[in-house]
């Protein structure tokens, strides 16, 4: 009699245990699921980035390149304002 009450605690502790064993199974197969989507949602996300980031460098160096001109542009002019009213070397 013992032996056949502590059976049907063993049998229902096991019964608990597959149970449980199930759920878990299921909740990391959700939690994966959720896991590979967030995943492509950030490299989707991160490529999007990556493209602005790069077009934003590539606008820099445009800018760069014109200010550099701008800056020759400058630096050449009190000589050009010189030549453009007549004054010469021997002038100054």
């Amino acid at each position: 009699m013992v032996r056949a009450a502590s059976n049907g605690k063993l049998e229902e502790a096991m019964a608990l245990l597959v149970n449980n064993q199930s759920t878990l199974v299921g909740n990391q197969s959700a939690f994966l699921a959720q896991l590979a989507h967030l995943e492509a949602r950030s490299d989707k996300r991160f490529s999007r980035i990556d493209e602005r980031f790069s077009r934003i460098e590539s606008e820099l160096a445009d800018i760069k390149a014109i200010l550099l001109r701008h800056e020759h542009i400058l630096q050449a002019l009190p000589e050009a304002v010189r030549d453009r009213i007549g004054f010469t070397q021997t002038n100054r």
